[in-house]
Formats: C-alpha cells, structure tokens, sequence
C-alpha cells in the first residue's frame, strides 16, 4: 500500500500497482535475449478493447481490437473486453449485442468482459459510476482536482472569446480558488458542478512504444498567449455524475490491471494528460503505443461516419471469411518478417511483434480480393469444417440460382433435371478441388462455374468455334471418334468383383492425346499427317465450347471428370450435331485462340 499526506486529515491510501503475471508462454521463455524497440514483453502482457455501444464496429475499432488481442495472446496473457457506455445519450440500443457478435466472428474472444464476466468486474462503465466519483474525490481530498460551478453559458461565451481572438483554447481556474468548505456547500446545496483536474504546469515526457519519445520538451499544462493564461484543467467527472473518458479509462485500467494500451493517434495529444493523472493517483501507468489512422484513398480519416459500413455488413456484402479481414486489417501499419502476407489468426499471434509503422495508413480493398482467394484456396486444399462451409455456401447460391426455377430458354435444364442422380455437396466439393484458387465468393464461383449447373442443348450454342480453313480435317467424324473413347472409358469402370475408377484426368488426358493419330486417319488427303500443333488448338477449343460453353476455367480433362461420364458425352454429342450443321461456316472462321 502507498499513501499520501492529505491537508488535515491524515493519510489517504492507495493500492500500489502490482500486475499478476501467470506462467510465460512458451513463446516468451524461447525469445532470444537480444531485445529491441519492437519486442515484445518478456512478461504477458494484460490489454483491453473498449468499445463505445454507439454504432457499428468498424475497421479501425476492429484493428484496434485487434492489436489488443495478439499482444495479449502472442505473450500468454489476457485480453479485456470493457464497455464504455457513460455517454448515454449516445448508447445504440442493441449496438453492444453487434460489437460482441462481430468480435467473436472475427475470432476475437475475450477472456475477461460481458458474458464470461472476471474479478475485476463489472465490466460495463455504467456500472462503476461509485468508484469514478469515489477516485474522483480522492483528487479532492489531494489538491489535485476541483470542484467547477461555471454555467454552460460562461464555459461557451469562454470559448467563443478564445476562439475569436485566436488564443489557445483552455479554461480560466475562475473558480479554482473557492475553497473546499465553499464548494461542499454549494455541493450541498444543489448548485450543479462539474469536476476538474488541476493540470501540472508541465506533463511528464513519455516513451512511446511506436514513436518513442514524445515532444522535443516538456509539454505544459498552463501556456499564456498575449498576457492571457489558460489551463488544460480537463473535466473528470461531468454534471451527470458520469465520468469523462480521461477519468474513466486511467481508473479502469489500473483497476483491471492492463500493462499495455495499443490505441491509435488520435489519442496521443491526451496521453500527457492521462499520464499526470497516474501520477496523481501515485499508480504505474501501463505502456502506451499509438498507431496510425486509417485513411481512404482521398487520405481522409477513415470512421464510423464516411466507411459507410459497419466490418459485419461488408464481410456479408463481399462474402468474406474471419481470417481474410483480421488477416487484413493487421496489415493496416503492423509490419512483419514473415515471408508471405497470407496469416491466419493463429500465425498472427505466433508472428506479431510491435513493429508499428509511424504515420497513417491507406486502406487498399483490392487486397481483401488476393487474400481472401489465398484463405479460400487454404480452406479448400486443407479440408475439414472451414472448407465444408465452403462447400454449404455454394450450394446455397447454385439452389438459388438454378434449383427449381423456370429458365429463360426452354432448351436449358434445371440442376435437378442434369444431376438428380449426384448429391449436390460432394458435387459442388469436387469442383471446389479443382478450381481452388480461384474462389473468391460463392456468387461468383457459380457464376464463374455456371456451366457446372445447367447446360444449353445443341441449339443454344450461339458461337461457333472459329476453326482456320484447313481443309485437311474431318472435325466431326474426329470429334465423334473421341465421344466414342471417352463412353468406352467411362464404361471401363468394372473389374472382377470390385470397382476401379476409370474415369480420372489422367485417363482422359490418355484419351485426348491419342486423338492426333485418328485426326490423321480422318483427313481429307491420305498419307498427309494432320499438323498436331493445328489439331490440337481445335480439340481443345472444341471441348471447352462443347463442355463449358467457352467458358475459362479449370484444366478440360478436370471439368470432364467432374461432370461425369455421362454429362460430358451428352454435351459432346450435342456440339458435335451443332458443328455438323455448321461445318462449312466454322471452317471458313479465323484461327482459334486455345483455352486448355
């Protein structure tokens, strides 16, 4: 226990700062002993998210959260969910249920906070309005603080005055000099008050965890411009009975034990000030790192008001998953050593240092595109619930889209009619495989993959593949030879007693390579091989107008052995009988571009 004189009345005690600190992670006994500016502590370190519930969690709140929650983790220990909801005019109703919904969805769980409560709870700052106004009155009872009976009419035309003479902004100490016993009267007497803090005549420099030491001097809390003196006597506790959030935060946070506060620039000006506060109460202040705004593209400050949009409502637009936005945003001023950008929430904890870029960030949304075809291709290559979410998206948007609706062309069949005899979701996984790196959202995989869905017959082949004028090819008699292997191939399913898959890539990749051999036998000139460059560029811009509808996407033989056997030779037969009909028009076409 620390305690202090107080005029006339003895001593008042304050519990010293003491941090509990469990047992290091591993992670923290390996570090290496050469430490530097970005290290991180070598015990865990305790942090803190404390959200206002007056709107949506947005990027840099969810970026702040964010940084809280590995610094916490990467060094074993504890992470702090608190609500500041003193400001009630300004509480949304339903807006805390969101921000914890959203945390959690990001993968932010808290370990102390609503919900799964503490020991230095409550957790809600509405709730410790008695021990704001008990340290409130300790400053009192110190010397460090004041009671201020100034009406809002004064305090306005004040700063107006200021404001149209062009001096620093601050307040006069008009009432400053009343004394305890006056001011307990008018207290008494139900004159309305608000509470100040008696700024020291200098703040004390402080070290910064990203900018290091602030200030070139000593700041000061009285500054005079044209003989005028103005005080930066900031209010501790409002006429509501409610604290400030200068107040508010300096108590909380030593009373829940927080050693380290990552919060962004904007606070850095009133850091000075929370600082004199600690030493006000003679308690240890936790280490504070300020980072960069966020900025968009015309460098404005990113908010709540100009995103437009809370982080839940974009990941739903866009279809995002968790580990793409939290991936994101800590790239949004954190900097790493890791070789690749892509990181999941556990490799951010396992790589995260406090290697801070000074100045503000500019949020660029192309990148959630290359990370988030990054995550999916992870979750599609690795399986398990990640990627059969997936895999329930798809389905979903392919229901919707095609399953039991009227299509505009009579000729097209629903996704009943095509594949009634396959179970939609190891389907939809199936093409997922082979189009891994290429997911982007469910809506756009089934439209990049419509073809997959439903199938135009013959006569809805609107392009017709523009093969050169050579003569010397039999497309159709070639083409239906290559219908024909591919059945037989499909047919080869059955051995003895058990079944062996025929029907793979590779044996259709087989299938079509032998086909330069019955080009040639099919030409139109005996004895002259048909030019296998040649052939080939029509084969496969056959197959991917015959099977996809020209279509780009995955490797021909994958998407063959995807639909299946039976699939790929109907739409075969049906193109064949369209080029049939066409032969002379096709063969008059300029040279094909091949998609293989």
């Amino acid at each position: 226990m620390r305690s202090i004189p107080v005029g006339g009345s003895g001593l008042l005690t304050f519990p010293s700062y003491r941090a509990p600190f469990s047992t290091p992670s591993k992670r923290l006994a390996d570090r290496s002993a050469a430490h530097t500016r970005y290290s991180l502590p070598d015990r865990p370190a305790i942090t803190r998210f404390a959200p206002s519930p007056t709107g949506n969690l947005h990027l840099g709140s969810l970026r702040t959260a964010l940084f809280n929650y590995l610094l916490a983790k990467s060094t074993g220990g504890r992470f702090i969910l608190r609500i500041e909801d003193t400001d009630q005019k300004r509480v949304i109703d339903g807006a805390e249920r969101k921000i914890c919904e959203d945390l959690k969805w990001a993968g932010l769980q808290w370990d102390e906070g609503p919900e799964v409560g503490g020991p230095c709870g409550p957790y809600h700052q509405s709730e410790r309005t008695s021990s704001y106004q008990e340290h409130a009155k300790n400053l009192l009872d110190c010397g460090h603080a004041y009671h201020c009976f100034c009406s809002k009419d004064r305090l306005a035309a004040l700063a107006k005055g200021q404001q149209d003479t062009g001096t620093l902004t601050g307040y006069d100490r008009v009432c400053e000099g009343i004394s305890q016993e006056d001011a307990e009267s008018r207290v008494a007497a139900g004159h309305p008050f608000i509470i100040r803090f008696r700024a020291p005549d200098v703040y004390p420099l402080f070290n910064d965890l990203v900018y290091g030491k602030v200030g070139k001097q000593l700041r000061p809390g009285r500054r005079s411009v044209n003989g005028v003196t103005v005080y930066e006597d900031a209010v501790l506790l409002k006429e509501d009975g409610y604290p400030t959030y200068h107040l508010a935060n300096v108590v909380d946070d030593h009373d829940m034990k927080v050693t380290h506060v990552i919060r962004a620039t904007e606070w850095l000006s009133s850091t000075p000030m929370h600082l004199a506060l600690y030493d006000a109460f003679q308690w240890e202040a936790p280490r504070f790192a300020h980072v960069g705004l966020l900025q968009d593209g015309e460098n404005q400050k990113l908010s709540k008001r100009n995103a437009a949009q809370g982080i839940r409502a974009m990941a739903e637009g866009l279809e995002l998953f968790p580990e793409t936005l939290t991936n994101f945003v800590a790239l949004l001023g954190w900097s790493h050593k890791r070789g690749s950008d892509i990181m999941n929430l556990q490799e951010l904890i396992e790589n995260f240092d406090l290697k801070f870029t000074k100045g503000n960030s500019v949020v660029a949304y192309e990148k959630l595109t290359f990370l988030q075809r990054a995550h999916a291709r992870r979750r599609i290559e690795e399986g398990g619930p990640d990627f059969d979410e997936i895999v329930v998206r798809v389905c979903a948007v392919a229901k919707r889209q095609y399953h039991g609706r009227e299509r505009p062309h009579a000729d097209e069949q629903s996704l009943t009619q095509l594949y009634s005899r396959e179970k939609l979701a190891p389907f939809v996984a199936a093409i997922l495989r082979i189009d891994a790196s290429n997911y982007i959202s469910a809506t756009d995989f089934v439209k990049r993959n419509h073809y997959f869905f439903v199938h135009e017959n013959y006569s809805m082949l609107r392009y017709r593949p523009p093969y050169p004028p050579e003569q010397s090819i039999n497309f159709v008699e070639s083409f239906r030879t290559l219908a024909h292997r591919l059945r037989i191939l499909g047919e080869k399913h059955v051995e003895n007693d058990g079944k062996i898959e025929r029907w793979t890539s590779e044996k259709i990749k087989d299938v079509l390579s032998g086909m330069h051999t019955v080009a040639t036998q099919n030409g139109q000139k005996p004895g002259r091989e048909v030019d296998g460059a040649l052939w080939n560029k029509a084969m496969y811009y056959f197959l991917r107008w015959a099977i996809t509808h020209g279509e780009k996407g995955p490797p021909i033989a994958d998407v063959m052995r995807v639909l299946g056997c039976t699939q790929t030779i109907k739409r075969l037969h049906h193109a064949i009988d369209a080029l049939e009909d066409n032969t002379k028009a096709m063969l008059d076409d300029t040279s094909p571009t091949s998609t293989q």
